[in-house]
């Protein structure tokens, strides 16, 4: 009984909205958060009010120490009190697509046991996690969804562009074939874009990629870092992933698990719907990669090979590379 009562009264402060008041820059800026939301998220709130990214955001709050710098915490743990003012300290990026190399590299990726994923999966904080993003995250189409296409959604970072070399231009650290790739698929496949990067970077690096405006293709929608939730493995710890599960609430009669494929560097990008996940190979040192570059070449055929299939949820999309070998000659 008092494990029980126990468990409740810990359910219930990490379900509690927590409104804070963050002084940065002059101003004062009201929050609101959960108690089983990160640091990390309370930053990617901020920086939708700030356009500062979370790396470069620093947070005091009376009495706490250096609590906030731990960007895993769930702020149910720290003391906060919506009578006391946070503060922040931080500048925000104009530069932000061709000279990112002072940004973090992400290259610590992990691996969970199919188990381990699955309990991410149902875990019940955790949909409880995605019903409030669904209630609170709006996605605004830039073109409507069009009845009987699959939906693919792709990440930016290291998928579609080489976010850390240097350039001239953007369009030097674009992936090869990008728009031949995109032209493609969009025969058969609605197109989101879903970055774990702000709403204003997104629109900045697709903009500029000439990919929001292509005559040969349209993107349904673009997703930025709110939209997606923190989770929690005894393996890894916490992370954020991208829940599928928002886009099928928002158009369930046209999207669900049967017709979604994600591709993402990073596996753990898309650890609450596995099944829909493709580990695209990271672009990185876009120089001196570009001529060998055949990824999104060897991917346009497996789209389009599987293109008819009643449910894609079925596929082991692990072995993609081994059927798009057999499907296409690619040039080495």
């Amino acid at each position: 009984m008092a494990a029980s009562a126990s468990a409740s009264l810990t359910s219930s402060a990490t379900e509690e909205e927590i409104t804070l008041t963050v002084k940065w820059s002059g101003k004062e800026y009201t929050v609101q958060v959960c108690g089983d939301d990160s640091v990390a998220g309370l930053k990617r709130r901020l920086c939708e009010l700030t356009n500062v990214l979370p790396k470069r955001q620093k947070l005091l709050y009376p009495k706490i120490g250096n609590k906030l710098s731990d960007d895993s915490a769930f702020l149910s743990q720290l003391p906060l009190k919506p009578s006391l003012k946070m503060t922040m300290i931080g500048t925000v990026e104009d530069d932000i697509i061709v000279n990112q190399m002072d940004s973090p590299e992400i290259v610590d990726d992990f691996e969970l046991g199919q188990d381990e994923a699955v309990d991410i999966e149902d875990d019940e904080v955790n949909k409880q996690k995605l019903r409030r993003r669904i209630d609170q995250y709006e996605i605004e189409l830039k073109n409507p969804c069009r009845p009987g296409k699959k939906l693919l959604v792709l990440d930016i970072d290291y998928t579609l562009f080489d976010h850390r070399s240097t350039a001239e231009t953007p369009l030097e650290l674009m992936r090869p074939y990008l728009h031949e790739f995109l032209t493609a698929v969009y025969a058969e496949y609605d197109i989101m874009i879903w970055s774990a990067t702000s709403m204003k970077w997104v629109e900045l690096k697709m903009g500029q990629l000439g990919v929001l405006d292509n005559p040969n293709y349209k993107i349904t929608a673009l997703l930025d870092h709110s939209a997606m939730i923190t989770v929690q493995s005894d393996s890894c710890g916490i992370f954020e992933c991208k829940p599928l599960g928002l886009i099928w609430a928002k158009f369930p009669e046209f999207y669900s698990s049967k017709n979604t494929i994600m591709f993402d560097d990073l596996r753990r990008n898309f650890m609450m719907n596995l099944q829909n996940g493709l580990v695209i190979k990271p672009f990185r040192k876009a120089h001196a990669n570009r001529d060998n570059d055949q990824e999104l070449v060897k991917l346009t055929h497996y789209l389009l090979a599987i293109a008819d299939l009643d449910d894609l949820s079925v596929l082991d999309h692990k072995m993609w590379e081994f059927f798009a070998d057999e499907l296409s000659d690619v040039p080495e």
